[in-house]
């Protein structure tokens, strides 16, 4: 006799599979270590900071 599978598990258990695909394509494609982000967000704030010094003081 062959053996009795559930269809449904198996759809469901595909569908996980290509779903966990899909997650880790867009990982690759969009994703950024922490030490890029922080080093984004150091240079974000250097630029702020450099342009808040060439600022002109308003006279009173």
């Amino acid at each position: 006799m062959a053996q009795v599978i559930n269809l449904r598990s198996v759809k469901k258990a595909r569908q996980r599979a290509e779903a966990t695909a899909q997650a880790d394509a867009n990982a690759a494609k969009f994703g950024r270590t922490k030490a890029e982000k922080l080093a984004e967000a150091a240079r974000k704030d250097k630029a702020k900071r450099d342009l808040d010094g060439h600022a002109l003081d308003p006279k009173p």
